[in-house]
């Protein structure tokens, strides 16, 4: 009997989104799941929620930093707190959205890539030059890549994934969907794996 994907929500913004990344693909081979890596954007989430970037909540803004580093270390996996925080992502969105409707084996590698420009190497992944420079080392034309993140077709798919993500009760990011259970938060990942081996 098939078994459903693991569903990942993400916003590249998203510092916990990009830990989890290092995490899931290890966790769903232990389990022979697939990953549908789904990116979306958090501005409608926050404003279906009444809620804001941690950055803009009182207290949170600064228990977040700590957390974040000491979450890094957890996982074992490098983190740098990026300046400026958060930004834009639809662009970089789209070049996945792109990728994804033409089955490229690239997509995961973007995922990666972008994830790490931003969460390691501090770079500004909202601006179109360092778009470009990380499609070049995935052989990725910077023409084509402007022609993706204009294509109406790709836009409304990424509009599309939002509304998809707030159907399934996206709250916050990373958000998981295993067999119809819903799960929030980097932190729910050995819950999440518990239920791939049991079903708790």
């Amino acid at each position: 009997m098939p078994v459903s994907p693991i569903t990942l929500f993400f916003d590249f913004s998203s510092p916990y989104s990009y830990l989890a990344s290092t995490q899931i693909e290890e966790i769903a081979a232990r389990h022979d799941r697939g990953i549908e890596w789904v990116p979306m954007l958090l501005g409608p989430v926050f404003a279906a929620t009444g809620s804001r970037p941690l950055v803009q909540q009182p207290l949170k803004a600064e228990y977040s930093l700590r957390d974040l580093q000491r979450s890094a270390r957890y996982f074992g996996v490098p983190y740098h707190h990026p300046q400026p925080f958060p930004v834009a992502t639809h662009q970089a969105a789209r070049v996945l959205v792109a990728l994804q409707r033409a089955r490229s084996p690239l997509d995961v590698e973007w995922i990666h890539k972008v994830f790490e420009a931003y969460f390691v190497q501090g770079q500004d992944i909202s601006a179109m030059p360092t778009l470009h420079m990380l499609g070049q080392q995935l052989r990725l034309d910077a023409t084509q890549i402007d022609a993706w993140c204009a294509d109406a077709a790709v836009k409304d798919q990424l509009r599309a994934n939002v509304e998809r993500a707030l159907r399934a009760g996206m709250c916050g990011a990373p958000f998981f969907v295993v067999d119809d259970e819903p799960f929030w938060g980097v932190d729910r990942l050995p819950q999440l794996e518990r239920w791939l081996q049991a079903r708790f």
